[in-house]
């Protein structure tokens, strides 16, 4: 057999692989560019998407807290209207209240008593006064006793004092004065 030489051949197919190697790798590294470029408009579209949501979700907020904030005022308005009602209510309880405790006191009050004066601190009545004996005083803190809008009488002081020819009883009589939760039960008048 002759010889023959096949390093020409040879060696335009190494150059011929290495053509379409290089022709391959460049394929692969321009697909590889144009998914990753895709792959980066994809994603930068999704945050951009995202931020626009942010964005409204972030204005939706500030209107919501600005009507938490409009509730939380028209709440504190509420509570200031109904703390005037109840003063109102209060006041108009208090007018008949007032009524009520000194007609008891003038149904109660025996024959030979007089007050006075009369003062109110804290729900307590101080009654201070004149009467004819001491029994008649006595006769005063039971009629309170039972009375339905007086409780609890307490007498502090009492002397014996002449008056020209009569000798009479100055006392000071300390009484509850549960009216105030009798028209809340009751109602007004």
């Amino acid at each position: 057999m002759t010889r023959l030489n096949l390093l020409p051949w040879r060696e335009m197919r190494r150059r011929e692989q290495d053509r379409q190697l290089l022709t391959i790798g460049i394929g692969t590294w321009l697909l590889m560019g144009v998914i990753v470029f895709y792959a980066h408009l994809h994603v930068s579209d999704l945050i951009d998407t995202q931020n626009r949501r942010n964005d409204f979700l972030t204005q939706e907020i500030k209107k919501v807290e600005e009507q938490i904030k409009e509730i939380a005022e028209l709440k504190k308005k509420r509570q200031d209207l109904l703390a005037r009602m109840n003063v109102i209510q209060q006041l108009q309880e208090d007018r008949t209240r007032v009524v009520r405790v000194f007609d008891e006191l003038v149904q109660r009050l025996p024959e030979g008593v007089h007050f006075s004066s009369l003062s109110e601190s804290a729900g307590n009545i101080k009654l201070t006064g004149v009467a004819q004996s001491n029994a008649r005083v006595s006769a005063l803190m039971r009629n309170l006793d039972t009375s339905q809008w007086f409780t609890a009488p307490e007498l502090e002081v009492i002397n014996v004092k002449p008056r020209g020819s009569d000798r009479v009883s100055e006392f000071s009589i300390k009484v509850k004065n549960v009216a105030k939760e009798k028209i809340q039960t009751a109602g007004a008048p």
